[in-house]
């Protein structure tokens, strides 16, 4: 029986843990690998993380991390007396998917948010790896729709 947990964690604790899904994150996710390489810049993410301004959500199952959400928390650049929340990134090992462990993951990072006094959160989901049924069925709402092109070599 699968027994999967959600909670706030430190991110730089957990780090170790994360870094060897990375790879199969960026592997199934990322578009243009062969000119967007895998550089995760990790000064500017230890600067947010000493700011409050990131946070970690991880998904365990007896205590194997088996997934996790990182969101940067702001006041919006254009709206600066909200307090924003916008999902950096997500992933969650591809056995433990459909097992209502997305939902578990971001409730707590909702429940997270709210204690933070967050007024606004911003979530994102792939075209070619649609998750946007999951966000749908949490509350969320299509808002926007970005696109991207490569304009240097």
């Amino acid at each position: 029986m699968i027994h999967l947990t959600a909670q706030v964690e430190d991110f730089f604790q957990a780090l170790p843990e994360m870094l060897p899904y990375l790879p199969q994150h960026y592997a199934e996710l990322a578009l243009d690998k062969d000119q967007v390489p895998l550089d995760p810049d990790w000064r500017r993410y230890r600067a947010l993380y000493d700011l409050g301004q990131l946070l970690l959500v991880t998904l365990r199952e007896r205590g194997r991390l088996v997934g996790y959400s990182w969101t940067f928390i702001t006041p919006h650049m254009h709206y600066g007396s909200t307090l924003t929340a916008t999902m950096d990134i997500f992933w969650i090992v591809p056995e433990y998917r459909g097992r209502m462990g997305g939902k578990r993951l971001f409730r707590a990072v909702e429940r997270e948010l709210r204690r933070r006094g967050v007024k606004r959160w911003m979530v994102g989901s792939k075209l070619h790896k649609d998750s946007s049924r999951l966000f749908v069925a949490l509350g969320f709402r299509p808002v926007e729709l970005w696109l991207s092109k490569m304009v240097g070599d």
